[in-house]
């Protein structure tokens, strides 16, 4: 099958590339700016933000499928600057499903679990969204555009995604361990629960959903739902780091640019019931997420 997958220097999209060229698909990356993923698939630079670019590209490339994690994550950015958030995540994401609608190809819309507030998780596939904050509004949009141009398309929703090598900005897991590593103390926040996801996890459900051309809402996250300070604390456990550096701390107390949802994890019922590829807990996670990190080391 051809593939195009969108964000393909990113954390989860260079690793649903490299899945998909092991399994023996074509594969095609888009991504802003050059190449920054040391892989052999094809690779197309793109702004996502530009309709005309977008289907041009996708024109060209006529994929049978199209996987789109590419999105603005950083919800204090988000906050400050509304309008690009908005281009990133719901006029990029529109621009990709108008040309999936029109090349008849599948599409696999990734999305967040902060469409929720919160108040009530963790939540299933049937659960209302509730937005809060400019990131959460417009990943909410970009869901709601996803289906109004390819109702049949996949939702996959996801939650604090980890992994190493980085690729690009810090994600939560990798600052964590660059940071503790370093004997420095954290501050992780008593009071949030969530998903926490292993990328290489979360890649391989996506590719799951693509291979099957499944559609509707997915969780595709980690098993198990923990505050981030119980999961700093199996992190040092796996990782034979300080467990004494961890401050917890509560999320009011920080005074961020962006709201939090508190309880906004995802329920896994209906992955472990119907893809083959199942939500990982958290301790499988963490070791594989120490492999990685060795093996980037050399060690």
């Amino acid at each position: 099958m051809r593939f195009l997958v969108t964000g393909s220097n990113g954390l989860v999209g260079s690793r649903v590339c490299t899945l998909l060229e092991r399994a023996g698909h074509e594969v095609v990356g888009l991504g802003k700016g050059p190449r920054r993923t040391p892989v052999t698939y094809a690779y197309v630079e793109c702004d996502l933000t530009n309709e005309r670019n977008v289907a041009s590209a996708l024109e060209t490339v006529a994929p049978e499928v199209i996987i789109h994690p590419a999105s603005m994550t950083d919800l204090d950015a988000c906050e400050r600057d509304p309008e690009q958030a908005f281009a990133v995540n719901v006029t990029a994401t529109a621009a990709v499903a108008r040309s999936a609608r029109k090349l008849g190809a599948h599409l696999v819309h990734v999305s967040t679990d902060y469409v929720f507030d919160g108040e009530h998780g963790p939540y299933d596939e049937q659960a209302l969204p509730n937005p809060r904050g400019v990131y959460a509004l417009t990943k909410h949009m970009a869901e709601q555009a996803a289906r109004t141009f390819v109702p049949g398309c996949a939702i996959a929703r996801t939650a604090v995604v980890y992994g190493w090598p980085a690729a690009g900005r810090a994600n939560f897991g990798a600052w964590l361990v660059s940071t503790l590593e370093k004997g420095q103390p954290v501050r992780l926040f008593k009071d949030q629960f969530v998903s926490a996801s292993f990328a290489d996890s979360v890649a391989a459900m996506l590719v799951e959903l693509g291979e099957r051309k499944l559609g509707g809402v997915w969780n595709t996250c980690g098993a198990e739902v923990v505050d981030r300070v119980s999961f700093g604390r199996a992190l040092c456990e796996v990782f034979g780091f300080d467990a004494g550096l961890i401050t917890p701390t509560r999320l009011a107390d920080m005074n961020l640019a962006s709201p939090r949802p508190l309880r906004s994890g995802l329920r896994v019922d209906k992955a472990r019931e119907r893809l083959l590829t199942q939500p990982l807990p958290l301790g499988e996670s963490l070791r594989r997420f120490h492999a990685a990190w060795q093996a980037g080391r050399g060690a």
